[in-house]
C-alpha cells in the first residue's frame, strides 16, 4: 500500500531580498517592500510529506515522532527566530526566496529520511503564498 504522511510545523524569520549584482534601483524594483536594509519577518508554516510503501510489520510508512524530531532538529532548531541573511550558512550565497528556503529545508531533511521514501515540503509564507519543492 502506497500512502504519503504528512506533519506541519512552524518557524519565525527575518530575511532581506537583496542580489548585490544589482543596483539598489533594480533590487526596489525587482523585490520592492522585501528588499528592506533592516529585513522583515514572517510566520512560516511548513508541511512536510513522505511518500512511499507502508511496512506490512509496523503499518508505518514512517515513525511520526522520528519525522517530528527530523524537523525539529534540521528545520526548527536551525531556521526558527534567525535572520536567514546573516546567521545561515546557505544564504550566504542563496538569495532567501521562499523558493530557496523550501530548497534549503528539503535538502536538510532529504539528508535524515530513507532515501527509498519520496519527500516534499509546502512552505507558506503568508496564508496566501506558498511554494512546494519535491527535489525535482
Amino acid at each position: 500500500m502506497r500512502i504519503t504522511v504528512c506533519r506541519k510545523a512552524h518557524f519565525n524569520a527575518a530575511h532581506r531580498l537583496h542580489n548585490p549584482d544589482l543596483t539598489p534601483q533594480e533590487n526596489a524594483a525587482v523585490f520592492g517592500k522585501c528588499n528592506n536594509e533592516f529585513f522583515h519577518g514572517h510566520n512560516y508554516e511548513l508541511i512536510v510529506h513522505v511518500e512511499g510503501e507502508v511496512d506490512p510489520k509496523t503499518g508505518y510508512l514512517m515513525d511520526m515522532k522520528v519525522l517530528k524530531d527530523y524537523i525539529k532538529t534540521e528545520v526548527e532548531d536551525y531556521l526558527d527566530h534567525k535572520n536567514l541573511n546573516i546567521q545561515v550558512v546557505e544564504f550566504k550565497t542563496l538569495n532567501p526566496t521562499a523558493e530557496h528556503i523550501a530548497y534549503v529545508i528539503w535538502n536538510r531533511l532529504r539528508s535524515v529520511i530513507n532515501k527509498n521514501l519520496e519527500l516534499k515540503v509546502t512552505l507558506y509564507e503568508t496564508p496566501r503564498n506558498y511554494v512546494e519543492y519535491n527535489g525535482k
